[in-house]
């Protein structure tokens, strides 16, 4: 589902990802949260966009006259305004798929940022850029003789999410929200209608207005 620039340009200015989450659970998609692991490297940025995704392995060596980064850099070469890298590692502490040169050539392409259940590296050079990443960790290693990318643009699992090509991702301080193709705009656009009503909730509240009160109006907690 393609979103007007309008849309995609309020959902990164006016949502946060709790409401978003709130909207998916009422549309019947329950299982859209990364798991706390995932954090952003810079908690003031947020990240929307649609998912590019690149699916790696875990290895023991360099294989001689390959170019271990071959797949990777396909993906990147090839990311579009909004996209975002997506890129699902085994559970290791060995692989770190990103970095600030990553981000220098993906920011270059219009890419919207990179959500990553592996490592990412260079976080000074990258929190500079004010590029959004999120990773599952932080660590100094290459990928090379470590991780590899198997495939690209298939379905993957990140941060115990399934993740399709085309889906829709939304990062802030609270973590990671993947909303389906399909319910994105019914998603996004109910929740800009959540915010209205929850900013008349903490209005009220704001004044003394008793939770339950409140709650009975509006249906907002």
């Amino acid at each position: 589902m393609t979103l007007s620039p309008e849309l995609v340009t309020k959902a990164r200015t006016e949502l946060y990802s709790a409401v978003l989450s709130d909207v998916l659970d009422s549309l019947g998609n329950t299982e859209h949260a990364m798991h706390p692991g995932i954090r952003p490297l810079d908690e003031s940025l947020t990240l929307f966009g649609r998912a590019r995704t690149g699916l790696y392995m875990e290895v023991y060596a360099e294989t001689p006259d390959e170019n271990p980064y071959e797949l990777e850099i396909a993906l990147i070469d090839d990311l579009k305004p909004n996209d975002i890298a997506v890129l699902a590692c085994p559970n290791s502490p060995r692989v770190a798929p990103w970095g600030e040169l990553l981000s220098t050539a993906s920011k270059a392409r219009g890419a919207a940022g990179c959500v990553t259940d592996g490592l990412v590296r260079d976080i000074r050079l990258i929190r500079a850029m004010d590029f959004p990443v999120f990773a599952g960790g932080i660590g100094p290693l290459d990928s090379k003789g470590r991780g590899t990318v198997m495939r690209i643009d298939v379905p993957v699992v990140v941060g115990g999410v399934y993740v399709r090509p085309g889906d829709w991702l939304f990062g802030d301080a609270d973590g990671i929200v993947v909303v389906p193709d399909e319910l994105a705009e019914p998603a996004v656009c109910n929740a800009l209608e959540k915010i209205e009503g929850e900013n008349r909730t903490r209005e009220e509240l704001e004044t003394g207005a008793l939770l339950k009160d409140v709650f009975a109006r509006h249906g907002i907690l």
